[in-house]
């Protein structure tokens, strides 16, 4: 019963980590009067599977250049401790991204492209989805100062450096 933590070999199955924020007043009441109501809710599908798959087989057909290929190569080897030249985290990461990052990181990017109307991706898909494909992926160790950056924080900076 109840929900556990997964492990990381688990965890780094998972493309992205998204936090999802509460959502507003007008929001929060439409969902407590529409869900909670006797009307009948008809879900309509945005897409079917064919076009799915198609999409899907559209972002891996997607160029990518060179210069995105090496930042994305280099954040996830930067967050590992190592193989890093950084500092923090050398000091701070317990263990960093696999190569499965990459992997992620590299078809987020595509995706994020393609849904922006843009015909590759750039140093900005890396840098906003950096901590989404990353910080599943990585686990801080202690820091009794408690003046360290946060996982988050530690990823962002990298993204911005190798950008």
């Amino acid at each position: 019963e109840g929900t556990y933590p997964l492990p990381e070999a688990q965890l780094d199955r998972f493309l992205l980590k998204i936090d999802v924020n509460y959502p507003d007043l007008d929001t929060e009441r439409r969902i407590l009067i529409e869900t909670t109501g006797g009307a009948d809710q008809t879900v309509r599908p945005a897409l079917d599977a064919q076009r799915l798959m198609a999409l899907q087989a559209l972002v891996r057909k997607m160029p990518v250049g060179e210069k995105i290929v090496a930042a994305i190569l280099a954040l996830v080897r930067e967050a590992r401790p190592e193989q890093t030249s950084d500092a923090h985290v050398k000091r701070l990461v317990d263990w960093g991204p696999s190569p499965r990052a990459g992997q992620a990181l590299m078809l987020a990017a595509r995706a994020r492209a393609l849904l922006r109307g843009r015909l590759a991706p750039s140093l900005e898909d890396i840098e906003a989805l950096a901590e989404p494909a990353l910080g599943h992926r990585m686990a801080m160790r202690y820091d009794p100062t408690g003046e360290a950056p946060g996982l988050a924080d530690l990823i962002n900076d990298l993204a911005r450096k190798v950008g």
